[in-house]
């Protein structure tokens, strides 16, 4: 099959890779579409990359089962399917409380295992047996479905936080993610304030639904933000970023009783400081997600399906496997919301 191999720090090749094969329990999906993700980019870059080399990445997958393992059941070949790319055991202290992301066991696509830049991918038994291959409606195109994965994670983000009708949400980014937070936000019946400065990035999440959108280079967006809140602050801040000296800026912009979500992953080793006095008289809950549940992932599937949060107007570029490289490019530059590898 041929696949974008990863041999090193920028350094990714589309070449012939062994085609993988279904052992027992397990599901091989033909790929269709999958998307990139900033977690690519930057393993791509040299941060977090794989131990073990050559290997592929990519996560978020949508295609058509091609071989089915021994003892699988209720799958045929042919099924259109949205992969949930983490293999977790279902047993340990977090799977059994629905924290499946803290999986004491946990690997997946890209992450262990091969993923989903490849015509093919192998979907071992965990991801099998945990409901992580969910059938797609016939009316459902694979340029939604491919978006399930990224919106089950800040759909995660968003309950996590417990963001509630009416109140108030200020998401830091308006990258691929602070726009999903937007729609998913406005789904749960929020005020969103949408901060970034780049106007463009702006004018896509008041396109989204963003009621008010703030750029630091122009406004005095803590005044904007105060002015907006009536003083209190926002009921709910979410970094959809991971630059630490960010979030600390804008902690205190969480109204008492507030939640401060950090979503967007920030490279290791850099610190924040947090007035201890402040967390705790002003009970703030200082929390972090990054991923979702297998129930998460199936229930943004239905969400996407019936249209309840609408994914179509995020895709802004589709690459053959064959422009991998055109498609990291683009990536970097930010110039693009979300790119999709699509194979034949």
């Amino acid at each position: 099959m041929k696949a974008a191999v990863v041999h090193g720090k920028g350094d990714i090749r589309v070449e012939e890779y062994r085609t993988p094969s279904a052992s027992k329990g397990e599901i091989v999906v033909r790929t269709r579409m999958c998307g990139i993700c900033a977690t690519d980019l930057k393993t791509l870059l040299g941060q977090g990359l794989p131990k073990d080399l050559p290997t592929i990445l990519g996560h978020e997958v949508v295609g058509e089962i091609a071989e089915i393992g021994q003892g699988v059941a209720g799958f045929g070949i042919g099924d259109r399917v949205a992969v949930y790319p983490i293999a977790v055991c279902g047993n340990c202290y977090f799977c059994k409380r629905d924290r499946n992301s803290l999986c004491e066991h946990e690997f997946g696509l890209a992450h262990g295992i091969e993923g989903g830049f490849a015509e093919f991918v192998r979907l071992p038994k965990e991801i099998v047996n945990i409901g992580g291959v969910v059938k797609l409606p016939d009316d459902l195109p694979f340029d939604k479905a491919v978006l399930a994965e990224p919106l089950s994670c800040v759909y995660a983000s968003v309950k996590a936080c417990n963001v509630e009708p009416e109140s108030t949400v200020l998401i830091l980014g308006a990258g691929p993610m602070g726009l999903m937070h937007v729609k998913v936000a406005k789904w749960a019946g929020a005020r969103v304030i949408s901060l970034d400065l780049l106007d463009d990035r702006l004018e896509t999440a008041k396109r989204m639904g963003a009621d008010f959108c703030l750029n630091p280079t122009s406004v005095n967006h803590i005044d904007e933000v105060k002015k907006i809140t009536d003083g209190k602050g926002a009921d709910t801040l979410i970094a959809s970023l991971g630059i630490p000296q960010v979030i600390e800026e804008h902690l205190k912009l969480t109204r008492n009783g507030g939640t401060f979500n950090i979503f967007g992953g920030p490279p290791a080793g850099q610190m924040i400081s947090v007035d201890p006095r402040w967390l705790h008289y002003c009970e703030i809950n200082l929390t972090g997600t990054f991923a979702s549940s297998p129930k998460q992932f199936r229930e943004c599937v239905d969400l996407i399906g019936s249209g309840a949060i609408e994914v179509e107007d995020l895709i802004s570029d589709r690459f053959e496997l064959d422009r991998f490289l055109d498609a990291v490019e683009k990536a970097k530059s930010q110039t693009m919301i979300r790119g999709v590898v699509v194979f034949g």
